[in-house]
Parts: C-alpha cells; structure tokens; sequence
C-alpha cells in the first residue's frame, strides 16, 4: 500500500477525470491521496472532492504563490474551514523565493498567519520552501508547530537534518527519479528511511519515465518507490510499508480517511 501525500487532484488538468485518476492509481497500490488546496477559491472544490472521493483527504491553505491574490480575511475563511471540515494538515503553506518578483512580505506574513492556525488547531503542516529551506525554518523555530512534511525537498543533507529534528518528514517524488539529480538522489539513498514519505504533487514535478507533455499523476507512485528502493538497496515492499506508517504517523487523521 502506498500513500501520496501531495496531489492537486482538483487541478484543472484532471477536470472530469477524477475517477480514472483515482482508479488507476488504486489498480498499482495506492490507497489514499492528500489533496492541498492552495488559495481560498479552491477550499470547496478541494472539500467537494474529498467527499465524492472517500480515499482523498483535504488539507487547506494558502500558497505562496496564491498570495498576490490573497486577502487578511481569506485567514478568516481558512479558519473556518480548519475549524468545521476536518483537514489532515493545513497545506500548502509556505516560502517560494524562486518566482519572479516576489513579494518576500506578503509571502512571510501569511506564512506565519498560518502557523499560527496550525499551531491552534493543532494541525501539522505541508510545507513549500522552494529557494527558501533556512527561512521556512526559522518561522518553524519561532512558531512551534505539531510537525508536517517539507514537500519535493530538495535541501542540503544539513537542512535535511534540522527539519528532521523539528518532527518533519521530507517529501520526495518525481524529481529523485532523474539521474542526474545526484544531490537529491544522494539524499533518498542516505537519510532515515522513516523520514521520507512518497508524493507526486501530480500534475505537476513529472518523473523521468513519463512522456513529456503529459501530466503527473498519482498512479506514478509506485514507480518512483522503485527508485527510491533501489538507490537504498531494499525491496519495493519495505519501501512502502515504511514510507506508509511514516506518512501516517505525520498525519494521524489520515489514518480514518476511507472509513467515512
């Protein structure tokens, strides 16, 4: 059994294909799929899904990127959601100093507004920190939170290390399964097993063995497992069931989804 712990299936890529992804997916392993949501506009669509999909569990914040978009009271609206739907995580939330333009405020106050909801509600968290691992970092040492996952991470074994010790688990996917990447590669070969969990964040980060042009989907999963099990020398069986309880342990109500 594997768990995909971040996949946009409310992306428009999948408008009217939920099923088949969902189908498809299940057929190879995969039993359940974390669904983050990324601004306030996609909260319901995000919520509606979950529950025609009992296998899918939300989580709902805002985006780094979503935040030029963004108002203070989308907060409001996010706490309510947190407060009366149940999420496994509030996700996706955090730091992406790699766009264009960015605005490092704007990014930074609703990061911190939400850790704050996450630290009420009791929540872990799904983190985005692309170009921006040490500054995540610093807010999680200020604002303790239950603990989380760094998704697609693709730190240094240092960086790695620290989220570790903060109760984190690392995200890894599509991007470890293309052989140059030796750094992140180097990383899913090295660090504890139980600190990884297995994502897609399909439709996006396509692995290698997928033709170019089309989207990522979470029926991908496994295979990207078999690269992580070969660069560490195990089988796929063990791979998944610590990859698994790993997930699960970081998101304990992820543990019902299905039983609704």
């Amino acid at each position: 059994m594997f768990i995909d712990t971040h996949c946009h299936l409310d992306a428009i890529e999948f408008k009217g294909m939920q099923a088949d992804v969902v189908r498809n997916a299940q057929t190879v392993g995969v039993s359940r799929f974390v669904v983050p949501a990324v601004a306030s506009a996609n909260f319901e669509s995000v919520r509606t899904l979950c529950e025609e999909y009992p296998c899918c569990a939300p989580a709902y914040g805002i985006h780094p990127m979503s935040v030029g978009d963004a108002r203070a009271d989308d907060l409001d609206v996010l706490r309510e959601y947190l407060s009366q739907h149940r999420p496994v995580a509030v996700g996706e939330i955090g730091l992406d100093f790699f766009i264009e333009d960015y605005d490092q405020a704007g990014q930074e106050y609703f990061f911190v507004e939400q850790l704050k909801l996450a630290r009420e509600f009791e929540l872990p968290v799904l983190l985005h920190l692309r170009r921006a691992q040490d500054e995540v970092l610093k807010y999680l040492r200020q604002i303790k939170v239950q603990c989380g996952i760094a998704h697609a991470f693709n730190g240094s074994r240092q960086q790695a290390d620290e989220f570790i010790k903060l109760g984190f688990k690392l995200g890894f996917g599509g991007a470890m399964t293309y052989p140059r990447a030796s750094k992140l590669r180097g990383l899913a070969a090295t660090l504890p097993l139980e600190s990884i969990v297995l994502e897609t964040d399909a439709p996006d980060i396509p692995p290698e063995f997928l033709l170019r042009g089309l989207p990522n989907e979470p029926q991908y999963l496994p295979r990207s497992a078999q690269v992580l099990a070969d660069l560490r020398g195990l089988s796929l069986q063990e791979v998944a069931l610590v990859t698994t309880e790993s997930a699960l342990s970081v998101l304990p109500r992820l543990r019902a989804t299905g039983e609704r």
